[in-house]
């Protein structure tokens, strides 16, 4: 069986609700530390210009998006669930709201100038000035719009106290009762916010979604060790992909299995990735693309939230 792959840095959010999804698994991985900003050429040799953190490997499968890493995750290992039965639909919408709704509003509070100041105090006006023209790029071309620091903060009350009252009526010590992708979409989200003394008090000052916040982290990462991106591309080159999934579906745009095609994020890090498409399913598209460093791959997207295009 290959080894589970997570490529990231240490303080990107959407890394570290990855990390929890591990961690929550009992699942053991290896970590490539990668670059907070572009160029990232060991990364874009395995997704094919995909540049979004985090990515999960495993063998010669590129996992791009953590909606799709964890379906991918609870194929791994099934129980305790993501998705618990019955709660399925309502979990995983629940999840793609927070990923888009309340990460854009902890986004807009992070990058606040006060909140800046703080955050990126080491670095050189020069490094700092670099990251937010990155992220700037990152955040051109798609559907995604930056939201107002004072829209934010005007927002913000009524977020977390619709979460407040959710926690105090729910049966249970998490956002449904029992622990589920929801949680761990929602908390990272709040770990972003956590990060300084700037934003904490927007988390802080709800007591039941501190404690909650300290409940989903206590889950942890799991058991992982380094690894070098060219020891990924090495174990990439070596391997063969998995199977494709067993799945009859009709592709609604006529897209056939075969065609040359692009894929690419709609909301954001809208960079295409072009190949062969392989598999489409209700769930997830995969392309087959070779690279002359990572040999042939085959690059897993979710559906929900991207595009496909012919090439």
């Amino acid at each position: 069986m290959s080894e589970l792959i997570l490529h990231h840095y240490p303080t990107s959010p959407f890394a570290e609700k990855a990390r929890l999804l591990l961690g929550f698994k009992g699942l053991s991985w290896r970590s490539v530390n990668i670059s907070p900003v572009m160029p990232k050429p060991d990364l874009t040799a395995l997704t094919g210009g995909y540049r979004k953190t985090p990515v999960l490997q495993i063998g010669a499968d590129i996992y791009c998006d953590t909606a799709l890493m964890a379906r991918r995750l609870e194929q791994e290992k099934a129980l305790p669930a993501f998705f618990p039965e019955g709660q399925e639909m309502i979990t995983a919408t629940f999840a793609a709201w927070v990923d888009s709704v309340v990460f854009q509003h902890a986004v807009s509070l992070v990058f606040q100038p006060a909140s800046v100041a703080v955050r990126f105090g080491k670095l050189s006006p020069e490094a700092i000035k670099g990251f937010l023209a990155d992220r700037a790029g990152l955040f051109s071309g798609g559907s995604a719009t930056r939201l107002s620091a004072e829209q934010a903060r005007h927002q913000w009350p009524t977020i977390m106290a619709r979460l407040e009252q959710q926690l105090q009526r729910e049966q249970g010590d998490f956002l449904f009762g029992e622990p589920s992708i929801a949680d761990f979409a929602l908390a990272h989200s709040l770990w972003f916010l956590k990060a300084t003394h700037v934003t904490s008090p927007l988390v802080d000052a709800y007591p039941g979604v501190l404690a909650w916040f300290g409940r989903v982290m206590g889950f942890g990462h799991g058991a992982f060790s380094e690894m070098t991106s060219e020891e990924a591309l090495e174990i990439a080159r070596n391997a063969t992909p998995a199977a494709l999934p067993d799945e009859q579906f009709e592709e609604p745009n006529g897209f056939e299995v075969g065609q040359q095609v692009v894929i690419a994020a709609t909301d954001y890090g809208v960079d295409p990735v072009a190949g062969e498409l392989l598999f489409a399913g209700s769930e997830e598209l995969i392309l087959r693309r070779e690279d002359e460093r990572a040999g042939v791959v085959h690059v897993h997207f979710p559906r929900f939230g991207f595009r496909i295009e012919v090439q």
